[in-house]
């Protein structure tokens, strides 16, 4: 089991861009599908974003879509969330996550959980704030 360290969090003004990154030290990085969540105070873990293990599919919460972009880099052990155009309600703790790793190629392309009691790995968070 590998660790999951998030960075790139910050305070930002809306309508700027903001840039996350996930490292996941663990070998079998590339096998497998990665999420992004988000908690705000007093709320219920929300799902963001999940790319699956080679990254051709990505999923989106409609909330982000279209802002927001999940990528990977296999090879860096590393999972991004681009996050573009932000506004307020974005202000929260961003966490990533794992899910167990996959092994067929249909699971490699396709597998992009949304619910966060799918995933079994899970870093501490990084803080964003987004100001007006």
């Amino acid at each position: 089991q590998g660790r999951l360290v998030e960075s790139g969090g910050g305070l930002v003004q809306a309508g700027k861009s903001l840039t996350l990154s996930c490292v996941y030290s663990d070998r079998t990085f590339s096998s497998h599908p990665m999420g992004w969540f988000r908690q705000a105070p007093g709320t219920e873990r929300e799902f963001v974003a999940a790319i699956s293990p080679s990254g051709l599919r990505e999923v989106y919460s409609d909330s982000v879509k279209g802002r927001f972009t999940i990528s990977r880099e296999n090879i860096k052990n590393t999972m991004y969330l681009q996050m573009n155009n932000l506004k307020i309600n974005d202000t929260a703790v961003y966490v990533c996550a794992a899910y167990h790793s996959v092994t067929t190629i249909n699971e490699l392309m396709n597998t992009a959980p949304k619910e966060p009691s799918e995933y079994e790995y899970w870093g501490q968070g990084t803080q964003v704030t987004v100001s007006s």
